[in-house]
């Protein structure tokens, strides 16, 4: 996944373009995790509440991303990694990006917290609100999409040069694109009705949704497999592979969206057609979203030059694997734990800290803040670890199969390996964001978003320009995690100043120095650990996985022990460690 191209939910089910949107997934408003007069935020049963509902959604998160990265794994046997997967991988970027760009932004940032303030003090509970913003939401994809459909070729164009060299390749990605563009509508249906369920503080069916997606996807690759050639490149395509690959891909995001209805029904939501949209609430919503759109927009930017660098590489190395779907295939692993630790506590902080922040209890809110970052932490800085020492073992595994092979799965776990450790800067300015977005502030992330994707585009240009084609994508997986360690400094900044203070008294720093410890101890003994096993194996399939888990289980271990040595807290609230 590109940068820009996340909306919750998928993250929706493709990793190309989903950010993934805890009390229980069916508690209602009372029934949540709204932290009363008796149950301030420091309070263990605060934090044991956030901890708890955020494993509930989280558990919908696993078996969603693990279906998921089946999918990715009989994607990658069936189309490679090399040109050919990038004409679809391509193409299914643009209906997530025209989604995100037409109101997909503005669903996951600004409108939960005008849905709840709606519920809490609109004489019929936030009802007719509900309506109106829904049939706006559905008009505005419905419209954008017909366009998207006929203008495909020149939004190929942004993303894919076409030339006499490229021409082929070009087409087919125009294709796909056709079948898949009606996706954009699909997303906002899914996302405009999570958004009720989400301030209704019912977030099981968005999280477990998306699985019918993967498994739609999943039985469509396995087709594609078990039934058709399998083409060596751009030109032995047929159109009945085109069809299958087309069609499959968007039905699977269609069920994922029409499953919501009926838990939108049940949980109390009726839609009734509202077009009365003047002088009725919208307005401030549209107003905060304006700035969401530009935030959008500059990630958009930025995802636009790594795609054209990227794709300017499988020209030249079309069957080396080192460009655009080498470099989406790892940021999908990669963006694994971020999708299951990360979202989860956001969705379900979110409401919470919105109404801190409309009822004056910002000490609340940072209190809020500091957990999550804290209780993140512990899965994601050894995660960051993980896939540096272990990256290529992991990519050889997965991607190592069918229309891929060994030389092309190894560019790829070198790109897992370059985003590494920045996906602990990366959660942390996740959740930094939300903090302005329960003040409603999308005007400063919006600068937040500025900053980075020019020093991503920065550092990308200098890669594409500096260095070997072999290496200049896997250098664009680094630049994006300095970008982001450039925008996680700004962003603490700025929200330091919109709070009053820092999000607590030293507890967030300590913890933190704890986990960079335990987590670079114990993945050094993991790398010790899977070059020994590799050294006494044979090569092969079973001697990647044997070395993959004895580097993996021995950094588990010491880095549990570890973070118990150093009094880590927070890893109690870790299965089976209270």
């Amino acid at each position: 996944m590109l940068e820009g191209a996340r909306t919750t939910g998928t993250t929706a089910g493709k990793t190309t373009g989903n950010v993934t949107t805890e009390t229980g997934p069916e508690a209602g408003p009372e029934a949540g995790p709204a932290l009363g007069p008796e149950a301030g935020p420091g309070t263990a049963s605060a934090s044991a509440g956030l901890a708890r509902s955020s494993l509930l959604m989280a558990a919908g998160t696993v078996v969603s991303r693990a279906t998921g990265l089946i999918r990715t794994v009989l994607q990658a046997a069936a189309l490679g990694t090399g040109l050919l997967a990038t004409t679809y991988n391509t193409a299914n970027t643009v209906p997530t990006s025209l989604y995100t760009l037409l109101i997909g932004g503005a669903l996951n940032a600004v409108l939960v917290p005008q849905l709840v303030r709606a519920r809490a003090t609109h004489p019929d509970g936030g009802r007719a609100y509900e309506q109106r913003l829904v049939t706006l939401v559905l008009t505005v994809l419905g419209v954008g999409t017909a366009l998207a459909v006929w203008g495909a070729p020149q939004i190929v164009s942004v993303y894919v040069r076409d030339t006499p060299d490229t021409h082929q390749s070009f087409e087919l990605t125009v294709v796909f694109a056709r079948f898949l563009l009606p996706q954009i509508f699909f997303y906002g249906v899914f996302a405009i009705l999570g958004q009720v369920l989400n301030a209704r503080e019912k977030f099981g069916a968005m999280m477990w949704t998306p699985v019918l997606n993967n498994a739609v996807l999943i039985g469509m690759f396995a087709a594609y497999l078990g039934l058709m050639t399998v083409p060596d490149g751009v030109g032995d395509v047929t159109a009945g592979q085109v069809r299958l690959l087309g069609i499959g891909t968007t039905a699977g995001i269609a069920v994922q969206a029409l499953a919501l209805v009926p838990f939108a029904r049940a949980a109390g939501f009726r839609f009734r057609p509202r077009f009365d949209w003047r002088g009725t609430g919208l307005g401030s919503g549209i107003h905060a979203a304006k700035w969401t759109l530009l935030f959008v927009l500059a990630n958009q930017v930025s995802l636009t030059v790594v795609t054209n660098f990227a794709n300017s590489a499988d020209r030249e190395l079309p069957e080396s694997g080192v460009g655009y779907t080498a470099y989406t295939y790892a940021q999908t692993i990669w963006m694994l734990p971020q999708s299951i630790v990360t979202v989860s506590l956001v969705t379900a902080l979110l409401p919470r800290m919105s109404r801190a922040v409309a009822e004056g209890r910002i000490g609340d809110l940072r209190a809020d803040l500091s957990r999550a970052l804290r209780l993140s932490g512990v899965v994601i800085v050894p995660a960051g670890f993980l896939f540096v020492v272990l990256g290529p073992q992991l990519a050889a595994l997965l991607f190592a199969h069918g229309a891929a092979d060994a030389a092309t799965a190894e560019p790829l776990g070198q790109m897992l390996q370059a985003f590494g450790l920045g996906l602990i800067p990366f959660s942390a300015q996740y959740l930094l964001l939300r903090g302005f977005y329960a003040f409603e502030d999308t005007r400063t992330p919006f600068f937040m978003a500025c900053w980075i994707a020019a020093v991503n585009i920065a550092l990308a240009t200098v890669c594409q320009v500096v260095l070997p084609v072999r290496w200049a994508v896997t250098g664009m997986a680094g630049a994006y995690t300095v970008s982001y360690l450039a925008g996680l400094a700004l962003t603490a900044r700025l929200l330091r100043r919109k709070v009053g203070g820092r999000l607590d008294d030293g507890a967030l720093r300590r913890t933190y120095a704890k986990l960079l410890c335990a987590a670079g101890l114990s993945a050094a003994l993991g790398w010790v650990a899977s070059r020994v096993c590799a050294a006494f194996t044979d090569s092969g399939t079973w001697s990647t996985a044997l070395a993959l888990v004895a580097g993996t289980v021995t950094m588990a271990l010491c880095y549990l022990g570890l973070a118990r040595l150093l009094r880590v807290g927070e890893v109690r609230g870790l299965p089976g460690f209270r």
